[in-house]
């Protein structure tokens, strides 16, 4: 091979390695404006949807006499630990509104989250005294314990809390799925009889978590889309130090994990096997490692090279997935409006954000 060629070679291989160049379409207002659109589109479609196809009551939702009194110790336990956790719902929503009231649409979903989280903590109490292993006496005096505790948000950056809320609703709802399947006979960790009223309050609490989750995760993609270097460091910072809520508050909490982990019902393996891949998955990313390699990367390039900076921040992502669940989001928002007889009052059109390589030549 000739000289000629050999550099040819070399510099093919070292523009297959160079980062793309991406061209802003949008001003960093313009991106946070559409940001604060897609939220709000997305809570009136959701809240709609909710009033129509998951209005339960925590009292009336379950046969409570048909709850059986003969369960293991564990699950007795288990249920006991879900109560705790939930019933910290003041301190869930209060800090976070302060950090989020200027953001109508999000301060909105708060508050609309915060009426369906209480009635999980409800749905909980309710199940504890219909095992049988606690009175009504006892569960007075135990909320008032639980109460005495504050639960601190762990980051008072709200883009940082999209992404905790991912993890944490994805992790609580796996481990409500868990135990339900206990509960039906097909967790072989977990023995206890079987108990279609309780597994069926497993199940109605579970469809809550997925529809949190499904939630936030149209956040958080709103965010790594139009804001993806800081979203994309925040995601990381949060996966390597996550903690599932209260654990730090709740007395005999180190019990009640040893319990989940024993039982099959979550532990590590569980987190990142059907909690952490599956969120990076559903969030268009790659592995853990390979998502903290391609921001460390991205990091190295000069903040004075901004099209390229940008552009190695989306494709640690598989960004062409990326923007087309976010003009999804967009489009269901608009439908939601025309069904509404809103379409002409409010405007929830998607505008592309990025252009890489020729594209950012054309728009330029």
């Amino acid at each position: 091979m000739d000289t000629n060629s050999t550099l040819n070679v070399l510099q093919r291989e070292l523009g297959a390695d160079r980062p793309r160049h991406a061209r802003a379409l949008m001003s960093a207002d313009a991106r946070a404006l559409a940001i604060e659109r897609g939220i709000l589109g997305l809570y009136r479609w959701y809240s709609e949807h909710s009033q129509r196809r998951r209005n339960w009551h925590a009292d009336t939702c379950i046969d409570w006499r048909a709850v059986r009194r003969d369960h293991s110790d564990a699950v007795a336990t288990i249920v006991e630990g879900f109560f705790a956790v939930e019933q910290f719902t003041p301190d869930y929503v209060g800090p976070l509104l302060g950090l989020i009231r200027e953001s109508y649409g999000r301060s909105q979903w708060h508050l609309y989250w915060a009426s369906e989280e209480v009635r999980h903590a409800d749905l909980w109490r309710n199940a504890l005294v219909a095992l049988g292993r606690r009175d009504q006496r006892w569960m007075e005096e135990y909320a008032r314990e639980l109460r005495r505790q504050e639960w601190a948000i762990p980051w008072d950056s709200p883009r940082h809390i999209v992404f905790y809320q991912v993890i944490q609703e994805r992790a609580t709802q796996v481990s409500y799925l868990n135990l339900g399947l206990a509960l039906a006979g097909k967790l072989p960790r977990l023995q206890t009889p079987h108990d279609q009223a309780l597994a069926a309050a497993c199940q109605v609490i579970a469809v809550d978590e997925a529809a949190h989750y499904a939630f936030f995760v149209e956040v958080a993609r709103l965010l790594l889309y139009y804001e993806p270097e800081q979203s994309m460091e925040a995601l990381v910072d949060v996966l390597r130090h996550f903690t599932m809520p209260a654990r730090n508050v709740i007395p005999n909490y180190d019990e009640f994990g040893r319990v989940l982990h024993d039982a099959g019902v979550f532990g590590r393996t569980i987190h990142y096997r059907d909690v952490v891949r599956v969120v990076l998955d559903t969030l268009s990313a790659p592995t853990l490692r390979e998502l903290e390699a391609g921001v460390r990367r991205a990091r190295e390039i000069p903040c004075a090279d901004g099209d390229r900076r940008t552009a190695a921040f989306l494709d640690t992502l598989n960004q062409p997935d990326v923007e087309r669940k976010v003009s999804q989001l967009f489009r269901r928002s608009e439908s939601h409006l025309t069904r509404s007889g809103l379409d002409g009052l409010f405007d929830a059109r998607w505008e592309r954000a990025w252009a890489f390589d020729h594209e950012a030549e054309e728009a330029a």
